[in-house]
């Protein structure tokens, strides 16, 4: 039998335990904290250095996450009974996906440059002509001449530094930013990442799930993964939706400033469809340099073009929207706005495109607590007693 030296010592071994640890943990985790705020600058600088140095990484699992559904798709349809269905799967969206990104270089792209580099020679020539409408419009109603010459001169200030600035700066970002250098590198290692990752999630996954269960309790780890297939079924529905709605939106607003004879359609409808992506804000932010462009251009085109958007974002609000993304993310309007505020201003672009599918599942998340905790009470979302025990509280509209 073992002596009273050993058994002493063995309790002296296990004298941390788990809420000991715990603690532990929480006490490291303050004091780096406190560190990290001691020493912000350096913290920044390293943390920047560190997601340089898996920005490749972080670009393919966005290629790789972005193409997994059409892949599916693929295996699902057409590659079902093939015995290198994953291989075939993985090759066509690859080859759809550089088709695309080819369409995107060699169509869209260099009319969108070349209606800048065309915007900014001809500025000038448009500032002038707005000034004489002005001029004219000026002495025909018998306005403020005064007050309106200053705001114009302001508005024209600001336009041409604006059009030289970009006229020097365009030759150089379209010579240089795709040019050869480290994006190029970035960008061919970031494919390669994503074709592995697409090709080995059979085994990914399982591994993630295997170190998940043996790191956590059951409960913990099946919790966990039903908030990963939660947030991966929202941000599924609501990104390739969102993707899908922009590019419609993009083509009708080019074929309809075709038809209404707007100046500069593809640069006008490639900041539309872009900036459709961001959820609320994205119309209104897309509408406004268009607008300033087409005021100094001619601008009873800007009022026709005003007219479009307010009936594209209708029919995109109304129609379109609803009937691709659904309610893939279950927000109300004003959960909307403060995901796309809060995210945006902490994130920037990322943040407003991220922001609203972030939310909807931490939103999801506190539902489901306070339902919870009213159920444990029983008691409804007003404080009244529940007649029945296995009642649910009424979500929240």
């Amino acid at each position: 039998m073992p002596d009273k030296e050993d058994q002493g010592k063995k309790k002296k071994w296990y004298i941390l335990d788990g809420n000991h640890i715990q603690l532990l943990i929480v006490l490291l985790v303050a004091i780096l904290f406190y560190v990290g705020l001691n020493h912000f600058d350096v913290v920044t600088v390293r943390i920047d250095k560190f997601m340089g140095v898996l920005s490749p990484f972080i670009v393919g699992f966005a290629i790789a996450y972005l193409l997994n559904t059409p892949m599916c798709f693929f295996e699902r349809k057409l590659f079902a009974n093939s015995k290198y269905k994953r291989v075939l799967s993985i090759l066509l969206v690859y080859v759809l996906a550089f088709a695309v990104v080819a369409i995107l270089l060699g169509l869209i792209i260099p009319q969108v440059v070349q209606s800048v580099k065309d915007l900014a020679s001809n500025m000038q020539f448009y500032l002038d002509g707005l000034n004489q409408l002005v001029q004219d419009l000026t002495v025909q109603f018998d306005l403020d001449s005064e007050g309106i010459n200053t705001a114009l001169g302001d508005f024209q200030s600001m336009m041409s530094n604006v059009s030289a600035k970009v006229a020097q700066a365009l030759p150089q970002i379209v010579d240089v930013g795709f040019a050869i250098g480290s994006g190029v590198i970035t960008g061919i290692t970031a494919i390669i990442s994503s074709i592995y990752m697409l090709a080995g999630k059979g085994r990914l996954v399982p591994q993630l799930k295997r170190l998940l269960y043996a790191i956590l309790p059951k409960r913990r780890s099946d919790r966990l993964l039903q908030i990963c297939s939660h947030a991966n079924e929202v941000f599924v529905g609501f990104i390739n939706g969102k993707i899908i709605d922009s590019a419609i939106i993009g083509v009708l607003c080019f074929i309809l400033c075709a038809i209404f004879r707007i100046p500069y359609p593809m640069l006008v409808s490639v900041t539309v469809g872009v900036t459709n992506v961001i959820p609320f804000f994205g119309p209104i932010i897309g509408a406004i340099p268009c607008l300033f462009i087409l005021v100094i251009v001619d601008p009873w085109a800007a009022l026709r073009f005003f007219a479009l958007v307010i009936g594209l974002q209708q029919f995109d609000g109304n129609i379109l929207g609803p009937k691709i993304l659904g309610d893939s993310t279950g927000l109300s309007a004003i959960w909307v706005l403060v995901s796309i505020v809060t995210c945006g201003g902490l994130f920037g672009f990322p943040g407003m495109i991220l922001g609203v599918p972030t939310f909807a599942v931490l939103y999801a998340l506190v539902r489901e607590w306070v339902n919870n905790r009213l159920r444990a009470k029983k008691i409804d979302g007003n404080g009244h007693p529940l007649e029945d025990k296995e009642q649910t509280p009424p979500k929240e509209e």
